[in-house]
C-alpha cells in the first residue's frame, strides 16, 4: 500500500519541467514531501469526524467509511513489550494516538493525573494488581499500583514514518541519483497518490486544474458570505 517516493518526486519533475518553473531539488522535496504528507494523514481524522456526524443509512456512506477504515488501518500498530523504567513505561516514539494499554493480559483503564489521589484514596476505586489504572504524560505511561513484575503492551495509531528520497551524486555529471537503499516511501494509502502529487506541487508554485478549480469554489463561496452580510 505504500507509495513509492521516487515515483512521486519525478511526477513533480515532469510536471515543474512542463511548467518551466525549474527544478525542486532533493531536499526541498522532502521537505515539502513530509509537510503533504501529514497533512494528509491528519485529513484522514478531518473526515472520520464529519461521516460520524453524517446519517448511516446510504451506500455511499458506507462505502467511504470502509475506505476511510482501510486507509487510518494502515496506523494500527501493538508494540512489542515495553519494559519499566524509573517508574514509568515509555510508549513508543512513533506514537500518533493511544489505544488500548494491556498488562497481564488485561486492558488497563486510564485516569486522569487530577484524579490519581481520589482514586488512591478510596478503599472501592484503590487499583490493584489484577485491576490496575494508568495515567498517560509525556509519551510515559504510569501504572497504579506500582506494578515492576510484568511488562506492558500498547495498541495504538502510529504517526507516519518522514518520507525521503535518498541519493547519491554522479561523480563525472554531479546529478543526483536515487538511492532506494537510503529512501523512505510515502506511507499513506496509495489511493491518495494523485493527492499527494498536487500538494507538492501547490507548495511548488504550480497550481494543477483541480487545485484552480477548488480556488474558485473557495473564492465563490468566500464572496457569497460577503454578500449575504451586506
Amino acid at each position: 500500500m505504500a507509495i513509492n517516493v521516487n515515483d512521486v518526486y519525478k511526477s513533480v519533475l515532469v510536471v515543474l519541467e512542463q511548467q518551466k518553473r525549474g527544478v525542486i531539488t532533493p531536499n526541498e522535496f522532502n521537505r515539502i514531501a513530509a509537510q503533504s504528507q501529514q497533512e494528509i494523514y491528519n485529513q484522514y481524522f478531518d473526515d472520520l469526524n464529519q461521516l460520524l456526524g453524517m446519517p448511516q443509512t446510504s451506500l455511499a456512506y458506507a462505502d467511504r467509511m470502509a475506505l476511510l477504515d482501510e486507509k487510518i488501518s494502515l496506523f494500527k500498530k501493538t508494540s512489542a513489550a515495553i519494559s519499566e523504567s524509573g517508574g514509568l513505561y515509555a510508549v513508543p516514539t512513533d506514537v500518533h494516538e493511544l489505544g488500548s494499554v494491556i498488562y497481564n493480559n488485561r486492558e488497563v483503564q486510564r485516569i486522569q493525573q487530577y484524579e490519581v489521589f481520589t482514586t488512591n484514596a478510596s478503599p472501592l476505586t484503590a487499583p490493584t494488581e489484577h485491576y490496575p489504572v494508568y495515567t498517560y504524560e509525556n509519551k510515559s505511561l504510569k501504572l497504579f499500583p506500582a506494578i515492576l513484575s510484568d511488562t506492558v503492551t500498547i495498541n495504538y495509531l502510529k504517526s507516519p514514518a518522514t518520507p525521503k528520497w535518498g541519493f547519491d551524486i554522479d561523480n563525472e555529471l554531479g546529478h543526483y541519483v536515487y538511492n532506494s537503499y537510503a529512501s523512505v516511501d510515502f506511507e499513506i494509502h496509495s489511493s491518495d497518490q494523485p493527492l499527494l502529487i498536487d500538494k507538492i506541487l501547490g507548495y511548488a508554485g504550480v497550481m494543477t486544474k483541480d487545485q484552480f478549480a477548488m480556488s474558485l469554489a473557495n473564492n465563490k463561496e468566500q464572496q457569497i458570505n460577503v454578500n449575504d452580510q451586506k
